[in-house]
Order: structure tokens, then C-alpha cells, then sequence
């Protein structure tokens, strides 16, 4: 294939992987810290639209986006014509005042929330979570940071601190943590941690062991497992909180989409309680559950927003969007980055925010997702191990189960990862499987893929499925 033709369709040359992916492999092995997931084995060679192609010249039909990146698509040619364009003129420039970062931070303040009022421009997820959590510190005063159960915020200290599993692949070994981190239970639908009462609003049924002490909590609406957060505070903290930090949908943890009451009264307590209200949208966001903002969902507005991932679909971008109260306590040289805005960088996420607007990604989304929810819903009917299927728009979990006894929910790992195994063989490419228990299979496709594409993906997953059976 010749690097003028397009990548339109799947193409499978010979058995997988090929000779130049197995050398690629082999060089990896040999040089590189055996960190990375355990994927299938593919090493990348190409990316258009919603394809992939490796070494080999084998072409894929992409479920990954590279880690929900490639929101746009891979190399779409508005953004590889701005990156030859900016690339002859200046990459990086430090701190220093570009033409285009005030241009992306006033693109960010214009399609956030109006009280959302100052962009700051970074390189990570984890350097925008982790300058979300010191902005709430300054701001407020107050030390402590209260996350959930199950999330993830990034690798680097802070934000492993802030997440929700210690057990884990990115924590374990690596402690002790930051203190003055304290996690709350996140109100996980398929394995809610309370049983049934997790989100019971219910008092006669399931009465509280503890005294409600928060007015907001006390509306009748409040869930289980959300009224709790009085009790965790007077029992674990200081009652110094500075910050509470929540993805949008818990990505890694199993793609869990929380009820809009919890996070209503979520927002609800922080407000009570003068507590910043930090929304992780670093894979959520840029139309990837079908808004342009997962937390417009609910109905909520953040303090502080942390943005990445799909914000530019290719090169290293992240931003923290927040309130002029918040981000105006910084003085010079308090907080900055080295490529954090640097011109290339500012000028591929803002040519690709209006991408997303003009090709109408979000609308897309959010109609793929309807087609989504009626297959997969079609697959749990028809396959007794595929225990839950949850998602908004373009972003889905598959949970993969035990079929002797479904009502026990045993995680099924290795049927999983086989399933993954299979779609690849026949020209599917996914993530390996996420999830506290590995078993959770990830959908997350460019936002550019059509009916067709979508219908014939899961037509793989399918016989995957019927495969493993």
C-alpha cells in the first residue's frame, strides 16, 4: 500500500503479526522497560480517520483512538496541514506569550461554562490534575483532597495519591503515597459497594448509622453512598478539604457512568461546604459521551475543569479551565510548564476544536451511541457472559462475566482477553481489557466513524464473542 492510497477498509495480508511487527517487538523488548499495557501484539505504522495500519501493511478498523485521543480521527488533514505550516515557524517557546495558546484559552473560556472564566494551558492529563489540586490548596487554604474509589487521575505522585487504587498496575510498589488524600465510594452501578442501598435514597428502608450533619444532604434525593461523605470527613479527616476531584464516568475503573443525582448533590455538598469541585474530563471530553462536556449530562458546573486526551486528537495537549477566583491567587512563576502551550501544541487543539464543531463530532457521537446502546443491549441478550454493557455516546464498558452463575458476576479475565485477541485476528482493533478485575472490555472509536463502520465493528465483536463461547 502506498503511503497516496487511503486507509478505507479492513485488509488482512497474511498471519498476525507480520515479520516487521514481530522485529518491532522483539526491539522493544530488548530496549524498552516492559511498562507499557499488554496489548495485542501490533506496532503501529499508519492512522486515518477511524483506521490503523501496522508495519505489515495490515489495516484495522480502530476502537482505541489511541487511548481517546483521536477524537477528530487519526491524521486528519486540517490538523497535518497546520502541523507542517507551525512547524516551520516555532514548536516551543517556553512560558512566553505565543500566537496562538491566548487564542485556545479563549476558545476553551467560550464553549465551558460562564463562570469558567481563565485557561490554563499544559502538556498531560496528570500535569492538569495535578495543577487542578494545587490551584484548590492556594485558593482555599486548606490541605486535604477527597477522590473516589476506583478512579484515576494520572501516573505522577499527586495524582496516583488521588486515585482510587492502590492494588493497581500504575500503584502498586510505588508508596507510600501523598497524604492528606482520603477516597470516598463512587456510586459503581453493576458492583455497587453498599449492595442494594448504594443508592437508595430510602431512610425507612435503609436508615443511616450516622447523623446527616450537611443541609444539602438532606433532600430526600440524596443517595446512600453520597450521604456518606459527612460521615468519612468526621471520621478520617481534619475537616480541612480543599478539593473534591470526580471523573465525569470512571474511565479506567470500568467505564462506570454515575446517576445525575449523585452528582447533583455532589455539587451540591461542595457548594454547602465552600469545597472546589474538581471534574477529571481528560477522556470524557470533546464529544466523546455525545456533549461536547460529559458533566453537561448532569447539569452540573465545575470550579475547576481538567481537559486532555481529545482536546487536540494527536499531539501532547492538556488545560485546566476554571473560575478567575481560583486561577487568579497565582502570581509569576508559581506554576508553568515547559511545553505546556508551546505554539504547535495551542494552535493543533484549537484547529481541532473547530474540527469537532464543524464536522458536527458531537452530534455523530451522540447518534453512534444510540446504535451502541441497541446492539450491545442485543449481545447481552444473546451471550449469558457479557454481564453489563454502560456507556454515553462514543465511550462503552462491556463486562465480561462467569456464565455458570451470572447473579455472581465473577469477572472473566481470560475470556476478555480473548475476545480481544480474536476481533484483532479479524481486523478489530481494541485496548486490552480495563477494569478493577481486567475483564471489562473498552469501546472507544474516533468520533469520525460512520453507521457502517460502527455496525460492522461490532458484527467482529460479535463473532468474537460466539467465538469464546
Amino acid at each position: 500500500m502506498s503511503e497516496q492510497e487511503h486507509l478505507t477498509g479492513i485488509k488482512i495480508n497474511g498471519p498476525l503479526p507480520g515479520p516487521k511487527t514481530q522485529a518491532l517487538l522483539a526491539e522493544s523488548k530488548k530496549y524498552e522497560p516492559r511498562s507499557m499495557s499488554e496489548h495485542v501484539p501490533i506496532a503501529w505504522d499508519r492512522g486515518e480517520r477511524c483506521y490503523v495500519q501496522d508495519a505489515d501493511g495490515n489495516v484495522f478498523l480502530d476502537f482505541t483512538s489511541g487511548v481517546l485521543v483521536a477524537n477528530a480521527g487519526h491524521s486528519h488533514p486540517r490538523l497535518v496541514k497546520a502541523m507542517e505550516d507551525q512547524v516551520r515557524k516555532v514548536v516551543n517557546s517556553y512560558d512566553f506569550v505565543n500566537e496562538f495558546r491566548p487564542e485556545l484559552a479563549k476558545k476553551l473560556v467560550e464553549i465551558t461554562p460562564a463562570n469558567l472564566n481563565k485557561a490554563f494551558i499544559l502538556s498531560t492529563g496528570s500535569e492538569a490534575t495535578e495543577a487542578a489540586m494545587k490551584l484548590a490548596r492556594l485558593y482555599t487554604g486548606r490541605k486535604e483532597i477527597i477522590s473516589f474509589q476506583g478512579g484515576f487521575h494520572g501516573r505522577t505522585y499527586g495524582a496516583m495519591s488521588a486515585g482510587g487504587k492502590r492494588s493497581g498496575a500504575s500503584t502498586k510498589g510505588f508508596g507510600p503515597f501523598v497524604p492528606g488524600f482520603y477516597q470516598a465510594p463512587f456510586p459503581n452501578t453493576y458492583r455497587p459497594i453498599f449492595g442494594e442501598m448504594t443508592l437508595s435514597t430510602d431512610l425507612e428502608k435503609y436508615p443511616r448509622p450516622w447523623v446527616r450533619k450537611s443541609k444539602s444532604l438532606q433532600t430526600g434525593n440524596t443517595p446512600y453512598c453520597l450521604d456518606y461523605l459527612d460521615w468519612m470527613v468526621e471520621t478520617e479527616t481534619e475537616n480541612d478539604i480543599a478539593a473534591v476531584i470526580v471523573e465525569s464516568y470512571q474511565g479506567g475503573a470500568g467505564s462506570y457512568i454515575p446517576p445525575k443525582n449523585w452528582m447533583q448533590g455532589l455539587q451540591a455538598w461542595c457548594n454547602e461546604h465552600g469545597i472546589v469541585l474538581i471534574i477529571d474530563e481528560v477522556q470524557a471530553s470533546f464529544g466523546r459521551t455525545g456533549k461536547m462536556f460529559c458533566f453537561e449530562h448532569y447539569g452540573i458546573e465545575p470550579n475547576l475543569l481538567c481537559l486532555g486526551k481529545g482536546i487536540s486528537s494527536s499531539v501532547p495537549v492538556s488545560a485546566v479551565v476554571g473560575e478567575a477566583a481560583i486561577m487568579d491567587t497565582l502570581s509569576p512563576g508559581t506554576m508553568s510548564s515547559t511545553h505546556g502551550g508551546n505554539a504547535l501544541s495551542s494552535r493543533i487543539a484549537l484547529e481541532n476544536i473547530l474540527i469537532i464543531e464543524d464536522e458536527k463530532l458531537v452530534e455523530n457521537s451522540a447518534a453512534m451511541g444510540e446504535i451502541c446502546k441497541k446492539r450491545f443491549d442485543e449481545l447481552m441478550q444473546k451471550y449469558p457472559f457479557l454481564g453489563d454493557s454502560r456507556g454515553l455516546g462514543l465511550v462503552w464498558g462491556l463486562e465480561i462475566i462467569d456464565p455458570e452463575d451470572p447473579s455472581a458476576k465473577k469477572p472473566d479475565a481470560a475470556r476478555a482477553k480473548a475476545i480481544v485477541q480474536h476481533a484483532w485476528e479479524n481486523g478489530l482493533l481494541m485496548m486490552a481489557p480495563i477494569g478493577h478485575y481486567g475483564n471489562v472490555l473498552r469501546i472507544a472509536p474516533p468520533l469520525v466513524i460512520n453507521e457502517k463502520e460502527l455496525n460492522l465493528a461490532i458484527d467482529i465483536i460479535d463473532a468474537a464473542m460466539a467465538a469464546s463461547a
